[in-house]
């Protein structure tokens, strides 16, 4: 058992080097972060698809129980809500918000989450070279991009020196194993070059040339033993999503979860998505409905990622994004879209978010 030392991002100290990978729609709320906050990681709030928190209540307006345009998909109300009810499980620990850079409305929800009272703002789905231009009001606020190469991450710190004459707190490097949307093609994901513990090393020797970034290693971790091969390759710490799937405390419908638990590892695969980057997850009722082109009516009632164009891409790939994982975070089996990392098969039973924290942190 090695000891793992504490993570700095920023102005916060996370106890271990831990950072729960933000689930959206619903699978990382107040409950699972909050927790994982609590016992010494980082636990991360999935900023997507809030309007969906406690059964819609805090929206304005849907139509065919969806969450009617951007603004309420990604419901400000509700996200305040959901930091509320983290925080009080959580006390002053660091906690972070997860907002994706392909969202529509992506500035409104980063200064949301900081209002909201994120310590830590992380952004994937996208190269975002204007993040800190919605953070400047909340200078005590740390901002960790992901990447998925060096050369993204040297774009960045670029762009960022440029313009805004900051360098990122922390960056997370994400390798092709991860759940949900990748930063690779589909070819890459399957090649060597491209695997994490390829990436990594590449990515580390780029932050370097800008400071002493701490970087983060993410998809694909599993135990202890992984965290401890990515910290010894120089990694500062790991991101983990799928694990935490497997507590109680984790936001998801039992039925989600049960997805997770009955999965076999040919389950776990790439599929296309509206974002227009494959995503990763489980070859349930919807997918087989998608091949055969028989999946659900696309109507973008919730308008929530710029790159799908109003449901154009959707049509193309054969299924509305917001609308299927916001039916896997309900439990609805035929048609929830239920992402998954490539290890999904290894949850084999639900324990709590402490014990999964102590055999992370202890190799039990």
């Amino acid at each position: 058992m090695t000891k793992l030392p504490p993570l700095k991002i920023g102005k916060y100290t996370i106890k271990y080097p831990i950072i729960q990978g933000g689930m959206g729609v619903g699978i990382s709320w107040d409950k699972l972060a909050g927790n994982v906050s609590k016992e010494g990681g980082l636990g991360v709030i999935s900023s997507v698809g809030t309007g969906y928190y406690e059964n819609k209540k805090y929206i304005e307006k849907e139509v065919a129980g969806r969450p009617l345009e951007t603004a309420n998909f990604y419901s400000k109300k509700a996200l305040f809500k959901i930091f509320e009810n983290a925080r009080k499980i959580c006390g002053d620990a660091p906690l972070a918000a997860n907002v994706l850079y392909a969202i529509n409305d992506y500035g409104r929800v980063v200064r949301d989450s900081c209002e909201a009272g994120a310590n830590i703002i992380i952004t994937g789905a996208g190269l975002p070279t204007n993040m800190p231009e919605f953070t400047k009001d909340f200078p005590d606020v740390a901002l960790v991009p992901i990447v998925s190469s060096a050369k993204a991450l040297k774009i960045i710190c670029k762009r960022w020196t440029q313009r805004y004459n900051r360098l990122p707190d922390a960056v997370i490097v994400e390798g092709p194993l991860s759940g949900g949307h990748q930063g690779f093609t589909y070819e890459q994901c399957f090649m060597e070059e491209f695997q994490l513990e390829n990436i990594v090393p590449q990515v580390i020797q780029e932050a370097k040339k800008w400071g002493d970034i701490p970087i983060i290693a993410a998809g694909g971790i599993w135990d202890h033993d992984d965290i401890v091969k990515y910290l010894q390759m120089g990694a500062a710490g790991v991101q983990m999503g799928t694990r935490f799937i497997g507590t109680y405390e984790c936001d998801a419908n039992d039925n989600f979860k049960k997805v997770i638990l009955e999965a076999k590892k040919e389950d776990i695969i790439l599929l296309k998505s509206p974002v227009g980057y494959p995503a990763r997850g489980v070859r349930t009722k919807l997918i087989e409905k998608v091949e055969k082109r028989e999946g659900p009516p696309i109507k973008c009632i919730s308008n929530c990622v710029a790159p799908c164009h109003r449901g154009e891409e959707a049509k193309q790939v054969g299924y509305c994004i917001a609308d299927r994982l916001s039916d896997a975070y309900q439990g609805d089996l035929e048609l929830g879209l239920f992402f998954s990392g490539a290890n999904g098969y290894r949850v084999k039973e639900l324990i709590s978010v402490q014990e999964l924290m102590h055999k992370l942190v202890y190799g039990e």
